[in-house]
C-alpha cells in the first residue's frame, strides 16, 4: 500500500507532523524515511504527531518513539480523536494537547492581493553555535557568522554577511534560493545538493544561489530571474 503525503508544520515548541489516513505501518515507515531524508531539519526536534482517528496501542507508539529516539528526535505528543490512542499516549507519558500556533506573536492578517508564504524574521547577528530551523523561509537582518547554521524548508535571505552553514529547501524544494549581501558561506546546500564557497576575489556584492542543471550556482542578485 502506497503511503500518502506527510504534512509538516512548525509550531511554538516543536514540529507538528500530520500522518494521513492509511495503513499505519506504511505511513510510519514513510514518516521515518522522510525524516532520514531531511535529517538536518528534524535532528534534536520535539515532534508532535497527529494520527487522526487511528486506534494505536502501546506497542505501536512505543515503536515510533524508539525509532525517533534513535534519530535524536523526541516524541513529545500524539494528537488523536481516538480515546484509546489518547489513553495509550498518556500511559507512555506523552502529551495529548499542544499549542498548534506558529512560532512568534500572533498578528493581524495582511490585506494583500498577492499570496505570501510563512517566514521567520530575525533582526540580529547569528554567532557561532546559533542554529535556526524553520519549515518555511528564513530572513535575517544581520550577519551570519562562521559556526552558525540556518536550515529552512523554503528560501533563506540574509541582509548582511553570510559566513555560516545554510541549507535551503531542506525538505526537498529544488526551487529554493539563498540570497545575501555578501555570500561566502562555509557550506551552502539547496535540497540535496551541496556547495562550498571558493575564496572571494574583489569586492563583495549581493548574490543569489540556486540550482541550475542539478548544480548550485551563484550570480549577481540584480540578474536573478525566475
Amino acid at each position: 500500500m502506497q503511503a500518502k503525503e506527510i504534512e509538516v508544520k512548525g509550531i511554538k515548541n516543536g514540529i507538528l507532523v500530520e500522518v494521513k489516513d492509511g495503513d499505519w505501518q506504511t505511513q510510519k515507515d514513510a514518516l521515518l524515511q522522510h525524516i532520514d531524508q531531511n535529517q538536518g531539519f528534524f535532528e534534536g526536534a520535539q515532534l508532535v504527531v497527529n494520527v487522526g482517528s487511528r486506534v494505536l496501542k502501546s506497542p505501536d507508539l512505543a515503536s515510533l518513539r524508539n525509532a525517533l529516539s534513535d534519530r535524536e528526535i523526541k516524541l513529545w505528543a500524539v494528537l488523536s480523536t481516538s480515546l484509546v490512542t489518547e489513553r495509550t499516549s498518556q500511559d507512555l507519558g506523552l502529551a495529548i494537547m499542544v499549542d498548534q500556533s506558529s512560532p512568534g506573536p500572533e498578528k493581524d492578517p495582511i490585506n494583500s492581493l498577492l499570496d505570501g508564504d510563512e517566514a521567520v524574521f530575525l533582526r540580529r547577528t547569528l554567532r557561532s553555535g546559533h542554529k535556526v530551523k524553520h519549515p518555511g523561509h528564513i530572513v535575517v537582518l544581520g550577519d551570519v557568522n562562521p559556526g552558525a547554521e540556518l536550515i529552512a524548508g523554503g528560501n533563506i535571505i540574509v541582509w548582511g554577511k553570510l559566513r555560516g552553514v545554510v541549507h535551503a529547501g531542506a525538505m526537498g524544494d529544488t526551487e529554493a534560493v539563498v540570497c545575501s549581501l555578501d555570500l561566502s558561506p562555509t557550506q551552502l546546500r539547496i535540497a540535496d545538493k551541496i556547495s562550498i564557497s571558493p575564496p572571494k576575489k574583489g569586492k563583495a556584492r549581493p548574490e543569489i544561489a540556486q540550482l541550475e542543471n542539478g548544480q548550485v550556482t551563484a550570480r549577481d542578485w540584480s540578474k536573478f530571474t525566475r
